[in-house]
This record gives structure tokens, sequence and C-alpha cells, in this order.
């Protein structure tokens, strides 16, 4: 099958021979055309493809899904980091990269599962462009019939077998996929004790509170540096375009270190249009301005926003690791 546009296919599988037919085709039409391949699957399904594979299983780059698919955010950018190094050959070609990325669905909460089912979507958008392809597997097994039914939401393609697909009659745009993901946003964090205000010049202030806020809850030191990175940003960009001050309320669970960033609003009588997907898109790099969501959701472990003239919300969650 050649095909040069970018191609984003869902594979539901309910047996390993089911995963193999899917799959191993797809993979070895990649190595006999030059593209590179990616597999980044369940364990068990990275052995069943390696012995299939025989002898040209080393031409097929294996990653464990549990170690690629931390954040909804960071998995694309991670996507998008290797296809970018990997879309030309030695001679500077340009070349396919193919990808067999299967998400971890399992101990995520419905919030969670929400997100990487945007972020599914959000693929068709970030690799449009390009021409690369992903096919990705679905166990039917195993995952809950609304997250099977998600697949053929946001990926225009079911993959049928060895080279065969079909459209997905139930595909959903993207923009509007995302816009059912946001009708069910948690609502804003009520006031409390933790609230740290904020004002221009004053985001060292803010750099100081949730330090100390994290040491207090001996978050690691890495950890507890990536939120204050992706927290001074998103204050940034809220005196920036909100008004000029606002509030960061900061609350933890069992599962996730929490930080709120909302404003009052920009003053302008016109404030400007919010961009489409602010900051799931990986921005282009010679920009001068427009990366700091990008850099937040980076950092963060899930993000939702709310951008309104009326007033900005920004929540950021930072799993808990074990030693918390």
């Amino acid at each position: 099958m050649s095909r040069t546009r970018f191609v984003h296919q869902a594979l539901c599988y309910g047996s390993d021979d089911e995963f193999l037919e899917g799959t191993l085709t797809f993979a070895r039409d990649g190595l006999d055309a030059g593209d590179t391949v990616l597999a980044v699957v369940t364990s068990h399904n990275i052995g069943l493809l390696d012995e299939a594979l025989g002898h040209r299983c080393d031409e097929v780059e294996f990653v464990d899904a549990d170690d690629w698919y931390g954040g909804p955010s960071r998995t694309l950018g991670r996507y998008n980091a290797y296809c970018a190094a990997h879309d030309t050959d030695e001679t500077g070609r340009q070349r396919r990269v193919r990808v067999i990325g299967e998400p971890v669905w399992s101990d995520r909460t419905a919030f969670e599962v929400r997100e990487w089912m945007r972020y599914e979507s959000l693929l068709n958008i970030a690799f449009a462009g390009t021409g690369h392809w992903i096919l990705c597997p679905y166990d039917t097994r195993a995952l809950p019939v609304g997250i099977i039914r998600s697949a053929v939401r946001t990926h225009p393609e079911l993959a049928l077998g060895p080279r065969q697909s079909a459209h997905c009659g139930r595909y959903v745009d993207p923009a509007d996929f995302y816009a059912e993901c946001d009708a069910t946003r948690p609502p804003a964090l009520p006031a409390g004790h933790d609230d740290v205000p904020f004002a221009r010049g004053r985001s060292a202030h803010v750099r100081r509170a949730l330090s100390a806020y994290a040491r207090g809850l001996g978050v690691p030191d890495q950890l507890t540096h990536d939120m204050v990175t992706a927290v001074h940003e998103a204050v940034v960009n809220s005196l920036r375009h909100g008004g000029g001050r606002g509030v960061l309320r900061l609350r933890s669970d069992s599962g996730h270190v929490i930080c709120e960033i909302s404003d009052t609003g920009p003053t302008a009588a016109s404030p400007p249009t919010p961009p489409p997907f602010p900051g799931h898109l990986p921005p282009d790099p010679r920009a001068a301005s427009g990366q700091g969501m990008w850099v937040v959701r980076q950092l963060s472990d899930l993000a939702t926003e709310t951008l309104d003239p009326a007033g900005s919300v920004v929540r950021l969650y930072f799993r808990r690791r074990a030693a918390l």
C-alpha cells in the first residue's frame, strides 16, 4: 500500500493473532520501503512482534509503552521529537516514520482517560502536515467499551488486517472533540489558606511559596523544579494576558499535586482571541513567542485551561511519586 499523507489508524484486536495480523505486515512493509519503524507497545506485545519479525527484529526500535506514555502532552512532544530526528536517512532524503503506538489505559482516572482521548484526537492536527503513519492498537479483551468507542471517534481510519483499512464513519473533527472534552472540565478550586496572590513584579514570591509548599509535601527536587518552572511560566502568561494580577491555589490529593493559576481577565476592550488547542501542538522552534503553554504542558502530567475574557484558569497536575 503506497500512501504519502499522514495516516492515523486504530487497530481493535481481540487476540494475539489479531494483534500480529494488524502489525506485522505494517512493520515489514515499512522496513521494505526504508521507513523508520518504532513500536511502543506492551511488554507482552513486544515479545510477540519481536519473535514474529525474526531476523528483522533488530531493524525495529521497541519501547515498552509503560515507559513512553507518561502524560498526554509529553507523549505527543516525544513522538514529535522522535519523528523530527528520524524523518531523513543518512543521505538527507525524506523518509516516513511508522509508529505502532499503544496507549496505556490501565489505572487511569476518568479525568486522565478523557485527556488521553483528547491526545489521540490531537495527533490528527499535530502530524497533519507530515507523511508519517501511526497505528494505535486497542485490546478489546482488556479495555472498557467506552475507550474502544472513543477510538473510532479519534482515528480517521480503522485497520482491518494486513494492508486493509476502512474510514471511520464516527470520526469527529478534533476541534469538536476538543470542545467535548472541555465541556466536562472540573470546576475552579475554591479559595483556601494555601492561596498565593500574585501581581507584576511578584513572580519570585510565587516561586518561593510553591517551593516551600512542595518541600512540606516531601516532593523530590527534580519534580519541584519542574513544578516551579511550569507554574512560573503560567503565571507570566497570566500577567501578560490576564490583567496583571491573579492567584495561585495549591492543593494535593493522593494522586497529584495541583496548582491552579487564575486571573481577572485582560483590561483591553478587545482582548485577543485565544489560540486553538493552546499549548497542545508543537510550536515553531523559530518563533519568538507562543511557546509558553507548550512548555507548561511538557513539564506537567496533566493540564486544563479555561481562557476567558472574564478571567482565565489554568490548572496543572503533577503526579505524586511513590516517595511522597
